[in-house]
């Protein structure tokens, strides 16, 4: 587990203030949802966070150590899944190891054992076991981001970080696709920190909530703080209908959440 530190960032591309002086501390093993429209900054913070994108001021620190460059020990799990169509959910899971394998053993799945027992293990986390020899290209978009999920688990992160992960998926698959990585992450106990636009689905499965506006933080706090006002200063004044998909509009405890 590791506790991550991100210290006044800030990132422009050009004349665009992407991120503006965005600080917070989590400590190991939370799970993190971060809110915002498009454009709010939520990509960027997650790229730079995984030091695939660079700071223009502050810093990631993820157990002390600045993030400077990519680390095994943070994996990042993107929208669209960028996974090999033609290539079987293990091997694509499989290829999560190449940070500890040679060009030629991953070309040729030569990697050891227990690399191969780890992608396995993965595919069984995210409920893919059975379906291990199956070309991606023919998997549901809600199974291919779960092979994305178990590559992932193949890397053996610390941190894991997800940038809108169920955006293109329909109600039910993205609720499942939550679960796993929920579960995931709670039995490997990393520190988790996933973008999401759908509230009522962000509020079913995190723990904490970041709420971007503008590249600002405009909101941090746990879910019985994610009141209607508090989704109104991170949404402002669009059309948030859209966004109450895919659960009940209220939650566990009963608290309506839905406008």
């Amino acid at each position: 587990m590791s506790k991550v530190v991100v210290d006044g960032l800030t990132k422009r591309y050009g004349d665009v203030l992407a991120l503006d002086d965005v600080s917070f501390e989590v400590p190991a093993g939370e799970f993190v949802i971060i809110l915002g429209v498009s454009g709010s900054g939520k990509s960027t913070l997650l790229r730079c966070m995984s030091a695939l994108t660079q700071p223009t001021e502050g810093e990631v620190r993820i157990e002390g150590e600045p993030m400077i460059a990519p680390r095994p020990e943070v994996a990042m799990i993107f929208q669209q899944h960028n996974i090999i169509g033609d290539m079987s959910a293990y091997s694509n899971a499989l290829s999560g190891s190449m940070n500890r394998s040679s060009f030629l053993e991953s070309l040729l799945q030569l990697q050891p054992d227990e690399e191969k027992y780890r992608a396995l293990d993965a595919l069984d986390t995210v409920g893919l076991l059975d379906e291990a020899e199956q070309k991606a290209r023919r998997m549901s978009g809600g199974q291919q981001q779960r092979v994305g999920i178990a590559r992932a688990l193949v890397q053996e992160p610390e941190v894991l970080l997800a940038d809108e992960p169920v955006a293109s998926l329909d109600p039910g698959s993205a609720q499942e696709v939550m679960r796993y990585l929920q579960s995931s992450a709670t039995e490997r106990e990393l520190s988790t920190f996933i973008s999401l636009h759908q509230v009522n689905i962000a509020r079913k499965f995190g723990e904490r909530f970041i709420g971007l506006r503008d590249g600002e933080k405009v909101f941090d706090g746990y879910r019985d703080e994610l009141t209607i006002d508090a989704i109104d200063e991170i949404y402002g004044d669009i059309d948030t209908e859209g966004m109450f998909v895919g659960v009940d509009s209220s939650d566990e405890s009963g608290s309506e959440v839905a406008p």
